[in-house]
């Protein structure tokens, strides 16, 4: 790809055929595209499969996933979930609840479901699908992004101001953009397999003495299985799925069952490759989900990390796209899932030497084991990295939603409360992010006629952010008296977030807070975050 300056917005560069091209219509690209469109941004997107993945995949949502799509509206089209509290850590039982999120633990659905809704929701926002359509290369003509596809019709030519390449692992987007990997490849690998006509135990993360054996019978009478031979290197595959008698054998092998008679859904392969782009953006060229990091799928981590980085994304190119923002807040994209990433990763390369390792793996599972009981720090740490709940993008490190923290701080997710406004309305923190503005929200309502400090604070808040009226929301609220989500209760039951102001991104982190009736930092805050102040 040819590598000229990243230019300005949209709007100074030719005739454009969209104004984002999002190569990948899985669930990262099309959580893309409905926020890109919510932002107010022509959107096409490019799949190569004609058709949408049949097969389950990917199968768990974490609390952080599901509070981003409550944020969107979007958990009503998924309707009732199957809930999980308890998920696992290299295998190793692990509680996922933490105190702040309707949603702890984890939560089922099959990836083709996730697809579909996700797409209906793109699509009524206006994103275009376009299904059938190979990317061959790009090339960054400096003011746009020229992207060239095999369409059915043939060749296509599509001009954009930015291209995102949510394509997978063998991402064309990355190796057109000339973004290299950095990590290691695979040196063990799993065979997994849906199989109907089975009767056989579930097994949970079960160490035999030649392996480890995962079974899990759905309600439609299906088992998905997956086993590893310790040792078991990857084979070459050329992109093509493994054989079920190869599934059955290595099977058998580690479990001694004999399956070979049920009939395959879906059979795949996959190893414990760790590789981090370089780089999430190169001018005009970004990538997210696993065209940007591969991993282990332990415990739906992968699907879970690639969802978040498209909601990170999304609302900062709506705003650079549309000249609201500069180029650079694009920057602070890479910045800041880069390093939730290479955790992450980090994350799921130990799992991976606790699951697939020998006998040599016993002595560091014994110790993991004995420090996840350790509830105050260890095990809460480990289910906020695993629940996306304790990403904290200020200082890559933060230990969210302990109860240790007066109140979300600037980078953290804000937990969702439910509020009662000054009109009288009910509404939740996540309800007021639906339509993918900033949020600038007061919790000084709750003391009736209370017209010192953090009223006027409230009020000196509102007339700062006047001018970004278009990208802000301003509301002022009060938090039902609940158990409280950060630090001690008030004397009267309120969380003790009361009588605090935040200003909150698009995609539910804190951008800036503040109490005390000091507004200190946030004009600064709204610049960094939502560009110069004007027409919106």
């Amino acid at each position: 790809m040819t590598s000229n300056s990243a230019g300005g917005g949209a709007g100074t560069g030719p005739a454009l055929d969209a104004e984002v091209v999002v190569v990948g219509a899985g669930p990262v690209g099309l959580l893309l595209a409905g926020e890109l469109r919510l932002g107010g941004v022509d959107v096409v997107v490019l799949e190569e499969r004609a058709t949408p993945v049949e097969e389950s995949r990917a199968s768990t949502l974490h609390a952080r996933t599901m509070e981003i799509l409550d944020s969107r509206g979007l958990l009503e089209r998924f309707g009732e979930l199957p809930n999980q509290p308890r998920g696992h850590f290299g295998g190793i039982p692990l509680d996922l609840t933490l105190p702040g999120t309707p949603y702890p633990g984890q939560w089922k659905v099959e990836q083709p479901r996730t697809e579909k809704l996700l797409q209906e929701w793109a699509t009524s926002l206006g994103a275009r699908v376009r299904r059938g359509h190979t990317v061959r290369g790009l090339t960054d003509e400096g003011d746009h992004v020229v992207a060239e596809a095999e369409g059915p019709a043939g060749p296509v030519r599509l001009r954009a101001a930015y291209v995102v390449g949510c394509d997978g692992e063998h991402s064309t987007v990355r190796q057109s953009a000339g973004i290299a990997l950095r990590g290691t490849d695979a040196r063990h690998e799993l065979l997994r397999a849906d199989v109907d006509g089975i009767r056989i135990p579930d097994r949970r993360f079960e160490r035999h003495e030649g392996g480890l054996a995962i079974a899990a019978r759905r309600p439609d009478g299906v088992t998905r299985v997956m086993a590893h031979a310790y040792g078991m290197p990857p084979r070459e595959r050329g992109g093509k799925a493994p054989e079920f008698t190869e599934v059955a054998e290595v099977w058998r092998t580690v479990t001694g069952e004999d399956i070979s008679d049920g009939t395959p859904v879906w059979t795949n392969a996959f190893g414990d490759v760790n590789l981090q782009a370089d780089s999430y953006r190169t001018g005009r060229v970004l990538l997210a989900g696993d065209a940007a990091h591969q991993q282990l799928p332990a415990g739906g981590q992968a699907l879970n990390l690639g969802l978040q980085d498209a909601f990170n994304l999304g609302w900062k190119l709506a705003l650079a796209v549309r000249g609201l923002a500069p180029d650079t807040l694009l920057d602070t994209y890479h910045a800041e899932r880069h390093a939730a990433g290479r955790r992450i990763l980090a994350n799921i390369r130990t799992q991976a030497m606790l699951l697939l390792g020998g006998p040599e793996a016993d002595g560091p599972r014994a110790v993991m084991t004995e420090l996840i009981a350790q509830e105050a720090g260890v095990r809460r740490r480990f289910a906020g990295v695993i629940s996306g709940l304790g990403v904290h993008y200020e200082n890559g490190d933060g230990d969210i939603r302990t109860g240790e923290a007066a109140h979300p701080p600037p980078g953290a997710p804000f937990p969702v409360l439910s509020l009662s406004t000054a009109d009288g309305g009910r509404t939740t923190s996540a309800a007021l992010l639906r339509e993918g503005r900033g949020l600038l929200l007061s919790l000084e309502a709750g003391d009736a006629g209370d017209a010192g400090s953090a009223g006027e604070q409230a009020e000196q808040a509102a007339a700062a952010a006047g001018p970004w009226k278009g990208r802000i929301t301003y509301v002022s609220a009060a938090p039902d008296p609940v158990a409280p989500v950060y630090g001690p209760a008030t004397g009267d039951g309120q969380p003790a977030v009361h009588g605090a102001l935040f200003l909150v991104r698009p995609d539910g982190h804190v951008a800036w807070a503040g109490s005390g009736g000091s507004t200190d930092g946030l004009t600064e805050a709204l610049h960094r975050w939502f560009g110069p102040p004007g027409t919106s």
